[in-house]
């Protein structure tokens, strides 16, 4: 018989995000999430504050079956005037009726909430953290904080009444085969630049609580208008910079400013799903933090993360400068390839930009929705 039980215990919540690993134990390119952060995304991070989250577990006797998350995202609701909700943290065995009861408990969860718009997801919180469903580029691992999936999730989740919504691509680079016309140019367009008094530098991590301020600020204006952005408050985004600044790597973290004020940043982040991939159950006791420390030296891929400028700043070059250092400086330092990612496929402005450097889109990540 089955049978769904929302999460509420610490045995509960370990059984949630291990549940994954036993699922695609025979999957080459599973790669686990670390336990610790995951722990710490679903107890402390800064989202539940202003919002609700609540896992379930599905059962069919004493085994685990599946998982989901009910997503009360208020603050998507409040700056996109909606009644929302969201799910996420998806995984299921290849059973359209567990799947079925999965996506009916989160429903019921969020009609008894109040909620009477759309459902929306998968998202792992909203579109600022992992998201989206693998549809297509199955033949490879992801790479850091990028999600991954079976084939069969989404006959699963559209046999539910679940359409497309906005789809996510992912770009491929593989060694030096790619057009350095951005790179051959770099000069030309900084001198550019900087007649208009904007330069390109390092972010500065010894000064990096200044730093994120800025940042902050940039991202949630470069990216007020993309399908589904939720902008991330002061506590958020430190909480986010914070994790982010214990893998930053100065020559891949770049600023664009003007007279002191920033207008657009490049951030591309080693892939330490390289390392994660051989690390048990993501866990880092007894031995994964070694393969960790000791790992770090040979990644060999990196991910363009995210590269946003603000409006009234976009084509003038900013954005083949800062893509165009970051693959000089990936070059330089003996990477063997890369993914940026993930980009919005009506985003036609960046999407261009990256064919002109023959990026390849290689993977593909769909949002869903169905009205509640």
């Amino acid at each position: 018989m089955k049978t769904i039980v929302p999460v509420n215990s610490k045995q509960e919540l370990a059984a949630f995000i291990d549940f994954p690993h036993d699922l695609y134990k025979a999957d080459a390119n599973y790669v686990p999430e670390l336990f610790i952060g995951q722990r710490d995304l679903l107890t402390k991070h800064p989202f539940h504050k202003h919002n609700t989250v609540q896992p379930f577990l599905a059962y069919d006797g004493d085994k685990i079956v599946g998982r989901i998350a009910g997503i009360l995202n208020n603050t998507h609701n409040e700056y996109n005037k909606a009644n929302d909700g969201f799910f996420g943290f998806f995984d299921c065995i290849d059973d359209k009726s567990v799947a079925t009861l999965l996506f009916e408990t989160v429903t019921t969860w969020l009609k008894e909430k109040q909620v009477t718009g759309k459902l929306l997801g998968p998202v792992n919180f909203s579109t600022n953290e992992p998201c989206g469903l693998l549809v297509e580029g199955f033949d490879s691992p992801p790479v850091l904080m990028q999600t991954y999936n079976a084939p069969y999730y989404a006959p699963l989740i559209e046999s539910f009444g679940f359409e497309k919504d906005v789809d996510l691509i992912a770009w491929h680079w593989d060694g030096n085969n790619y057009d350095d016309k951005s790179v051959r140019l770099l000069d030309a367009l900084t001198e550019r630049l900087k007649r208009n008094n904007i330069v390109i530098r390092k972010v500065n991590l010894k000064n990096f609580k200044e730093e994120t301020i800025k940042l902050r600020e940039v991202y949630n204006s470069a990216w007020d208008q993309n399908t589904g952005f939720v902008p991330l408050n002061d506590e958020e985004f430190e909480y986010l910079a914070k994790d982010l600044k214990l893998i930053l790597d100065p020559d891949f973290a770049l600023l664009a400013e003007q007279d002191g004020k920033v207008v657009a940043f490049g951030l591309a982040l080693p892939n330490y799903n390289e390392i994660f991939k051989t690390i048990k159950k993501g866990r880092l006791l007894p031995t994964g933090i070694f393969k960790l420390l000791f790992g770090k030296k040979n990644i060999k891929s990196i991910r363009i993360y995210a590269l946003g400028v603000v409006d009234g700043y976009r084509k003038m070059g900013i954005e083949a400068v800062l893509y165009g250092t970051i693959i000089k400086n990936y070059t330089a330092r003996g990477f063997k390839w890369a993914e940026a990612g993930w980009t919005l496929e009506n985003n036609t402005l960046i999407n261009e930009a990256i064919l002109a450097i023959k990026g390849d889109p290689y993977k593909k990540y769909r949002l869903y929705q169905k009205q509640i």
